[in-house]
């Protein structure tokens, strides 16, 4: 017997692992990107990000019929990016968690940074921006604070009443021709939608200035916002 310990060579495949386990790791890790590959996936989450919605109102949304959209969550279900539930008839969907959006919003952020193409796109879906002037998050908290300014969502209402920036007016972008005079004059309105590839705020803007209000859109949408952790509302049934 040794008087200097177990001198026994180290099991190599302990410490290197097994190539089989570390492939199924990566491809595991990789489940959520996959799930993400997809426009009309990627389009679900961004408008699940604005907070819980029935498939019915998702297919709307997206342009698709209920089964493809019901196909298309399901996937997201098995990546582990949206939970769902039951109530009644109805299935409900939403994010599962914070670090969804997190993934969402960087993906997006890589791709204006990196995608060349994406300008171009994005131009041809939000048309010319140039005339429209912009307001940051921290710049509408100040503005806020003084009470200077109103700020309008022009999400659909089942967005609004599932969060929205505090003291904010509802009224989606379908709406707004018509309830102009519940704005009040002589005052900027701030306008904002989804996130910063909405065109509802855009419209909205245009809307307000070819009425000879003083309009400004957010610089990006609800989502950013609340994950500032700035002031916010909800009105749940």
């Amino acid at each position: 017997m040794s008087t200097h310990g177990d001198r026994r060579a180290p099991n190599k495949e302990a410490i290197v692992g097994d190539r089989k386990a570390k492939d199924a790791l990566y491809d595991t890790l990789a489940e959520a990107a996959k799930a993400l590959a997809n426009g009309r996936r990627a389009e679900l989450v961004d408008v699940l990000a604005q907070g819980e919605r029935p498939v019915e109102d998702l297919a709307g949304e997206i342009g698709q019929s209920i089964a493809n959209t019901s196909q298309h969550l399901q996937r997201l279900l098995r990546a582990g990016l949206v939970t769902s539930r039951r109530d009644g008839n109805r299935i409900f969907y939403s994010l599962a968690g914070p670090t969804v959006l997190t993934l969402w919003q960087t993906l997006r952020e890589t791709a204006a940074q990196h995608v060349e193409e994406l300008d171009r796109v994005a131009g041809a879906y939000l048309g010319n921006r140039d005339e429209l002037s912009t307001i940051t998050r921290d710049e509408l908290r100040k503005r806020l604070r003084a009470g200077d300014v109103v700020v309008l969502d022009v999400r659909p209402r089942p967005e609004y009443d599932a969060g929205h920036i505090r003291g904010a007016l509802s009224i989606p972008n379908a709406e707004l021709r018509s309830r102009l005079a519940e704005l009040p004059d002589g005052t900027t309105v701030v306008a904002y939608c989804r996130g910063p590839y909405c065109v509802y705020a855009d419209d909205a803007v245009r809307t307000l200035r070819s009425a000879g209000r003083d309009a400004v859109r957010l610089e990006d949408g609800y989502p950013e916002w609340a994950a500032s952790r700035l002031p916010v509302s909800a009105h749940r049934t």
